[in-house]
């Protein structure tokens, strides 16, 4: 295949790149950062988009994140490519203030207190309510007796307030990164636009030198 990758990547490290990029975050952040301020969009359906991103990073539907992302985008009529970019935002380096903030301020709106399991291992509570679905899943299909009741614990005690608090947080946030992106995409842009002309004005400087030259020489 014309696109396959010449160097097979394992399984673990596809995963380890995913937690740490080829050259650090720091790279990698200043890489989405200038594929943003290139987008060939106007800045405010950019700092559309990066709203749009950054909203639903505070969601819990983490394998929908991108589809979110460019759904919203597409409803605010934001640049949907910053909005998949802008979904960097949510990242391990970012991941326990999103989970943390999401989680408290959803108990705190629900009016009960986080229970004591989800400061101790969200992580292992979202993998064993995947394995939970899918084993009732599997079971749906032989004689054994799905069991549904760990999942509507996980839905009450963490999806349900995940979901509801990581509205307000991930609202300020991207409001913020708004705000923020939305005055220095204009002004990259303007100044790009000046070295543009600037080029433009220096080329036909050149060329009308060339054309007199010639002249002179006629």
């Amino acid at each position: 295949m014309v696109f396959k990758r010449r160097d097979k990547r394992s399984f673990w490290k596809t995963t380890a790149e995913l937690l740490w990029p080829r050259g650090g975050w720091g790279r990698a952040f200043h890489y989405v950062k200038h594929r943003l301020r290139r987008l060939p969009d106007p800045p405010h359906r950019i700092a559309r988009g990066i709203f749009a991103g950054v909203f639903v990073t505070f969601s819990p539907l983490f394998g929908l994140h991108f589809f979110l992302a460019a759904f919203l985008a597409k409803l605010m009529r934001g640049n949907i490519v910053a909005s998949l970019l802008a979904t960097f935002f949510g990242n391990p380096l970012t991941f326990f203030f999103i989970a943390a903030s999401s989680l408290q301020t959803g108990h705190f709106l629900l009016g009960r207190p986080p229970p004591a399991e989800v400061h101790e291992g969200m992580f292992g509570l979202f993998w064993d309510a995947t394995k939970t679905l899918f084993w009732n899943l599997y079971v749906l299909f032989t004689e054994q007796e799905a069991d549904w009741g760990p999942l509507a614990d996980f839905y009450h005690e963490l999806f349900l307030p995940y979901l509801v608090g990581g509205l307000v947080p991930g609202a300020i946030c991207a409001t913020a990164c708004y705000y923020i992106s939305l005055p220095l995409i204009i002004a990259y842009k303007n100044r790009r636009k000046g070295l543009i002309r600037a080029k433009l004005k220096a080329l036909k400087e050149k060329a009308a030198a060339k054309a007199d030259a010639r002249g002179k020489h006629d």
